[in-house]
């Protein structure tokens, strides 16, 4: 059976516990399919794929002093569906219930594949502060006016053969020409599910929780003020731990 609401799954938390006011929320959403009404669970791979980076963001955000909540987004379905565009529905369920018991409280979106896509329509939510799209899955006509004013972080593997990096470069080409607080790194050898160079894609992601809630990573500011075209395609460095 259905159900019948999407589902906030807390993510480095003992028991889950919610009684503490965070200082920021990092909302994460996975991946899925373009066309299923099948239940989204927790075993699927592109959700279980979802949580080390989920539990590295909230590591990272711990030892920096923040009080984090942390929530992995679990659809009511696994597809896109087309025009009835679910994950952003649940999106904006789950940002609307996180700013409810949270308010004034900065989001910031960990998206991938069709959650990254979700992620960035969903960026003109008053909440959110700053996006992160992994391997995003991108149409053309899909809206950007509402990222204006948030930090964009887009990265993809050259080696996708599931979402189209050229895509997401000519998303990022039309986002710099509204906004410039936006980058995009090119991540070699690796494809779509983020196994291979995991630790930089996991990294990426650390350092984008780090710099949206406090001070700017080096590494994705730089990228940021690169001129654009090259600025939306910058090598993502191999061992980005040790930078």
């Amino acid at each position: 059976m259905n159900r019948l609401r999407p589902e906030l799954r807390a993510i480095g938390e003992q028991g889950g516990n919610d009684t503490t006011e965070p200082s920021v929320i990092v909302l994460v959403l996975p991946g899925g399919k373009a066309a299923s009404t099948s239940p989204a669970t927790d075993q699927q791979l592109s959700v279980r794929r979802m949580v080390p980076l989920a539990a590295a963001a909230h590591t990272a955000l711990t030892g920096a002093g923040a009080t984090p909540a942390v929530r992995l987004l679990r659809y009511r379905h696994r597809g896109w569906n087309g025009p009835a565009r679910d994950p952003v529905r649940d999106a904006h369920w789950a940002l609307a219930d996180l700013r409810g018991r949270h308010p004034g409280t900065p989001i910031l979106l960990v998206g991938h594949s069709m959650g990254g896509r979700a992620a960035l329509h969903v960026a003109g939510d008053p909440a959110v502060a700053a996006v992160c799209a992994l391997a995003p899955w991108i149409e053309g006509g899909d809206p950007i006016r509402q990222l204006a004013g948030a930090e964009v972080v887009m990265a993809h593997g050259d080696r996708d053969r599931w979402t189209r990096p050229s895509a997401s470069f000519d998303f990022a080409v039309a986002l710099r020409r509204i906004t410039p607080d936006v980058c995009r790194f090119v991540v070699h050898g690796a494809g779509h599910a983020m196994l291979r160079r995991a630790a930089d894609w996991t990294e990426l992601v650390r350092r984008f929780v780090l710099g949206a809630s406090g001070e700017p990573d080096p590494v994705i500011a730089a990228a940021m003020a690169t001129p654009g075209p090259d600025g939306l395609r910058v090598p993502l460095p191999r061992g980005l731990g040790r930078f």
